[in-house]
Formats: C-alpha cells, structure tokens, sequence
C-alpha cells in the first residue's frame, strides 16, 4: 500500500506585476489583506498519484486580467476609488507564485528602494592595476575614432563582463565611452546586459544626448534585454534636462505599465515634468498617492511643489506645500527656503516672505546671494524702508555674502523706497571694490533715485560720468534722465539727452515714449512742446499724429476713436493706460476739457479702467488709484455728473459716496491724493477726508444730494 502524508504549509504568493488593475505606482497592502493562503498538499508514491498530483490545479481566487490597460490620466483618480480595495474584493494570486521567506527581525524593505545590479567585484580583481592604466591610456589619447580603435587593440586581456565595466565606468568624455561600448557590441564578447546599457545611458545623460539614449532604450526592446528602474530613471531624467517633457511623461507611462516601481529621483524628475507642463492636477494626485503609500517625500520634491505654485502665484498651493512639509516633518533646507520665499514674492505676500525669511535665520541656517537678492526684490517692491534698512544693516553686521545682482537689487530697492543715502553709500562702496563696479543697470538704479527726487543736477553728473567710465546707457536710464529734465523744465538738456541716446543706438520703448508725453503734458509754451514732440517723433510718429488730431477740436468723436484704436493696438498692455493718463492730461493742460472726457470714455470702452466704479447696497465708490492727476480730476467730475442725472430722475441713492486715491508709499510720490483733494475744494463738492482709511474721501447722501441739486440747473453734464 503507498504511503501516504499531509502537511499545511504557508505558502506566499507575490502579486502579479503584470496585473493592469493594480493601483498606480505606490499602492501597499493594507493590513486587513492576508499576504499568504494556507493550503493542505496530500503527496503519495505511487505512480498513478504521482502524476495525477503533477497537473496544476485553477486558484479559485485567481482573476482574468481585462484586455484594455488603463492610461496613466485614467489611473490618477482619487485615492478612495483606486487606491482603497472594495470589501469584497478578493486576493489576487500570480500565475506562478513563489515562496518568499520574511525575516521578521529585519526592518521593512522601503517603499522606493532600488533594484539595483550588484556590484562587479572590482576590488578582488588581480588585473585592476593594469586595467586602470590601460583605462587611462584611452583617455590620453586623441578624440577620435581611428586613434581610439587603435589604443583598443591593445587591449591586456581577453574583455570580460568584469573587466570592460571597470573600463567602461573610467572613460571620459561620454564619446569615448560610446566608442567603447559600441566595440564591445560588435564583437560581441560576451551577451550585453542591462548594468553596461545604464553605465552608458548616465555618460550620455551628462552629455544632454536624449536622442541617443532613446535609440538605446528601443534597442534594448529589440533584443530583450530587460530595462530596470534605473535604465527608466535615467531616461526621464535625462528628458527632463533637454526639455523634452512630453518623452519624460511617455516613457514614465511606459514604466509604470511594465509593473516597475519608481525610485525618489524618478518621482521627482517626473513631478518636475508635469509641473512644467502645468498639469497640476496630475502633480497633486501623484504626490498624495506617494504619500499615501508610505512614500517621503524629499527636499527636491518640497522645491518644485513650491516653484509651481509660486510661478503661478497660487498663495493657497505654497501653503499647502507648507502645510505638507510640517505634516511629514521635514524641515526646509536653504534651497526650499529660497523657493518659497521667491514664490511668495510672486504671490503678492510679502508678510509671509518676510516671515520665511525670520525663520531661515532662526533655524541657523545663514540666507545665500539668491536668499537676499529675493527678499530684497520683495521689500523694495511693497516700499518697506523699516525692513530694507534692518535688513541692509543685519548685511553689514552679519557679513552675509553678497554678489554683483544683489548689489544692484538693493540699489533697486534703495530707489524704490527713496533711501537717497543708502544708495548713495552703496554706489561708493562698489566703486571702490575690485570684482563689483557699477555697470549699466548700477548707474540706472542712481539716475532713478535723483531723478524721482527731483535732484537733477546729480543726475547729469551721473550721465555725464557714465560717458567718463565707458558705462552703455540703456533706455531705461534714459526714461529716468528724461523724467527729471521733465519735471524741472529743462527742456534743451532734455532734447540732448535724447539725442545722445538715440546716438547710443538705444531703441525707445513704450515707457520712453509715455515719459515724453507727460513731458508734454508738462511744458508751459509752445516751443517746449514743439521740441518735446519731435523727439517723440523720432520715436513713434503715429503717437504724435494723435496729439495733434486730439488738439484739433473740429476732430469728431468717430475720428478719435479710431485712430485711439490704432495707437492701442500698437502699444504694450502695461503702457495702455499710461498712454491714455497723459493724453487726458494734456488736454486739460491746454484747458481742451471736453476731449479729456472723450479719452476717459474711450479708456473706459477700451477696458484701461476696469475698476473704477464700484457700486453695493450702502455704498457707491469711485476708484482713481491709477490714474494721473488730471485723468482722475476728469473722473470725478465725470461721477459728478453722472451722479446729478441720477437726482434729477428720482432715483434711489446709497447712504455713502467715496473716492479712493490710495496712498503713494515712495517717499518721492507725486501725491495724487493732494491734488485730488485741492479738486474737490474747487468744486466745492461735500467729501471729506476719511478718518478710517488714509487717501480715501467720503461724503453721506445727504450733503452730496444738497450739493447735486444746487448744480441741476445748470443742466451741464460736467459738473465744473
């Protein structure tokens, strides 16, 4: 009778990783899953047994993979429909299950560790003195083909796996190392594996050659040689670095379709690239599948999280990333600090920058060039003098390093905010050293100091010296040199100016050409006109054209409206409104009030004001912050008597009025809301400076609708 046993064994069964419903890159087995299934094996002697027992039996539990593989943007749903299982969803068993012994003493494998090749055992080697020398030897010689092939003859030993990864490792340039590798393939010394592809694929990727490390990896295909995590990593980070964005995400696709897991360089290059391709849906999904799988993400990641956000200026996305570091307990290192203090600059928070920055110095670290020219950028822009200037000294103080931006970064901000001294101390300082002397934009940011001050006198001493030291002007010290002859009516040291810089080759832009209409605006007789406006000729004709089309009162409406159309279309965005500020003040300079109103209408048609009204329940409000002086003295009288139509047919009006000039921070503003003011005394109109808010004026509905109807029966549209 044939003896006969049973035993239960434990038998561990590994997910099968060609299955297409597997959750996307990090997914891990919750608890509640049991990784093992215990089954009972009968084993017998006899024959017939024996080879009734050889044919394998169908796993109840094992599921038919569906056709269809799921795309990447199919699978970056939220984790509670993929990454969660369903109650009753059963184990999935690979088709053919090994046995894999855990010891449980040891620490649990990471979640993106490595499958890396093992190690050639080039230290053991007996020849490696005489390998390294030959390696050398390829080095030395010329870098080319013949010469190379010619050194190769020479070859000490029969090439072997070993041997030609110790020399394949030590060639440089990457040319050389691809004339080797492709020896080694032609005469086929031994089968290529995957470890000679990658060490070639790295000399490539420090070479930006993409194109060629593609044609490898498809080789690689061909022939069946498997690619690893590493050869993956190597090819979509490389992609990354050339810019090719869209082959990164293709063969990231392609990896994850394989069944490989990504390693913490690929996740990140590959965050990198979906951050770049503005995709930042995709680059959330994966970040909280990685975190939600047990990944931790590194300072690089935390880098371009914040960079996304910050370029996009999405102030609730860089808290997030802040949120999310103190979630995983990462602290910022000096790099992240510099990303997210930038992105908060861009965002418009310049609060939370400067708290960034207190806390870069509290956690020991010591800000870098990039820290500081960042912050200062930030402090010059929101006109901080307080934190410029302790920010400035703690720099003196605490021998902080500095470079050739950053010197005129806090020139910049020393203009911005009207800290004359400072800069002034500065510009000697870089004078006197050895590697930072002032250049073009050195001198621009002191032009724009004097000029805003109204210090013309220093100005010209700069422009003059400028000529002295061999320094190019550029246009925008040009624009600043210009605005101060301007403002002190110097009108033929104006012209000469101009005409050097046009001598200098320098090309005028819309802000030069928008300086010289304020100019215009500014001139007090008709010879300073007529020089100003040649010079503006010079650089735009049709703009010219236009000043003298506005001039002519017989010009209808119809004919202003399109050739202000035509000047538009050739302006910058950003120089739109300025255009149209100057124009109303030169009408209202040569008393022309009624063409003011006609280009106040037509700015407004043209959407250059798209704030300047604003209406609810308790309050109507007019909002003059970034007109001129005379464009918002036109507005108010354009309210005025838009607001004297609405009395005389009854209407409802609100309990409040107000008018909003801000407050200019720059120490040298021009004061809008003084002149603003002074305007409203002259019309004798019932606003008052606001106690609450400073550069605001309001008035209740009941002095304004007194004052309206003492002006009704003037029926005048314009209330003067």
């Amino acid at each position: 009778m044939a003896a006969t046993f049973s035993s239960a064994l434990d038998v561990h069964f590994a997910v099968s990783q060609s299955d297409p419903k597997r959750p996307i890159f990090f997914t891990k087995r919750l608890k509640h899953q049991n990784p093992s299934q215990r089954f009972c094996i009968s084993c017998k002697t006899s024959k017939s047994s024996s080879s009734s027992s050889s044919k394998p039996q169908q796993n109840p539990l094992e599921e038919q993979s569906p056709n269809k593989t799921q795309s990447l943007s199919e699978q970056l749903q939220p984790l509670s429909t993929t990454t969660l299982p369903k109650k009753d969803q059963a184990a999935r068993l690979s088709s053919n299950p090994k046995s894999t012994w855990v010891n449980p003493s040891k620490p649990k494998r990471s979640v993106l560790s490595l499958q890396r090749q093992k190690r050639s055992p080039h230290a053991y080697n007996p020849q490696l003195r005489e390998l390294k020398l030959f390696a050398k030897k390829l080095n030395d010689c010329e870098n080319n083909e013949g010469a190379f092939l010619s050194v190769l003859e020479q070859f000490p030993h029969q090439p072997n796996r070993e041997n030609s990864l110790l020399i394949l490792n030590s060639l440089k340039p990457w040319q050389k190392a691809y004339l080797f590798f492709n020896w080694l393939k032609t005469n086929n010394f031994f089968p290529m594996e995957t470890i000679f592809y990658n060490v070639m694929m790295k000399y490539l990727r420090l070479g930006g050659q993409f194109e060629v490390i593609e044609e490898l990896a498809n080789e690689m295909v061909s022939n069946e040689i498997p690619l690893d995590n590493i050869t993956y990593s190597t090819i979509i980070s490389c992609a990354r670095r050339c810019y090719h964005f869209d082959k990164a995400v293709e063969w990231f696709e392609r990896m994850y379709r394989t069944g490989l897991m990504p390693d913490e360089v690929t996740y990140s290059a590959i965050l990198d690239v979906y951050a770049k391709l503005g995709k930042v849906e995709e680059v959330i999904s994966l970040y909280e599948r990685g975190v939600a799988s047990g990944w931790k993400p590194d300072m690089v990641t935390f880098s371009v999280l914040a960079k996304m956000f910050g370029v996009a200026g999405d102030y609730e996305g860089i808290k997030y990333v802040l949120q999310e570091m103190k979630s995983v307990e990462v602290k910022p290192n000096l790099v992240v600090y510099n990303t997210l203090i930038e992105a908060m600059g861009r965002a418009g928070k310049p609060g939370f920058a400067r708290n960034l920055f207190e806390d870069l110095i509290e956690s020991g670290l010591t800000p870098n060039e990039k820290t500081l020219t960042a912050i200062a950028k930030i402090y010059g822009k929101a006109r901080w003098e307080k934190d410029a200037l302790k920010l400035w000294e703690e720099m003196k103080s605490k021998n902080w390093p500095v470079d050739f931006i950053l010197y005129n970064t806090l020139l910049t901000m020393f203009a911005d905010i009207g800290l004359v001294e400072e800069a002034e101390q500065l510009f000697i300082d870089m004078k006197r050293s050895e590697n930072f002397k002032p250049d073009s934009w050195s001198y621009t940011a002191m032009l724009n100091i004097y000029a805003s001050g109204g210090n013309v006198d220093k100005a010209m001493e700069l422009f003059e010296e400028m000529f002295e030291v061999g320094v190019e002007l550029n246009v925008m010290g040009t624009t600043c040199l210009i605005q101060c002859l301007g403002k002190t009516r110097r009108i033929d040291e104006l012209v000469r100016a101009f005409t050097v810089s046009i001598q200098q080759e320098i090309e005028p832009d819309d802000r030069l050409c928008g300086c010289l209409l304020s100019v215009v605006s500014l001139c007090d007789n008709r010879e300073d006109i007529d020089k100003v406006l040649a010079c503006l000729h010079q650089a735009n004709p049709r703009l010219v054209e236009f000043v003298e089309l506005i001039e002519d009162e017989k010009s209808s409406l119809d004919t202003v409206k399109e050739e202000f159309r035509r000047v538009l279309s050739d302006t910058k965005d950003d120089a739109r409104r300025p255009f149209c500020n100057c124009l109303i003040d030169i009408c209202r300079s040569k008393n022309l009030h009624e063409r003011a109103h006609d280009l106040l209408y037509l700015g407004t048609l043209y959407g250059l004001y798209p704030r300047l009204h604003n209406r609810t329940a308790d309050e109507w409000s007019l909002n003059v912050r970034t007109l001129s002086v005379g464009a918002a003295k036109t507005a108010l009288e354009e309210w005025m008597g838009t607001l004297a139509k609405i009395v005389k047919r009854g209407e409802a009006l609100p309990e409040l009025f107000s008018a909003q000039t801000g407050t200019g921070t720059h120490k040298f503003a021009q004061g809008l809301s003084n002149s603003f003011g002074s305007h409203l005394k002259e019309l004798g109109a019932p606003f008052k400076n606001s106690e609450d808010k400073v550069g605001c004026f309001v008035a209740t509905r009941e002095d304004l609708l007194l004052w309206l109807q003492s002006k009704i029966p003037s029926s005048s549209t314009v209330i003067s």
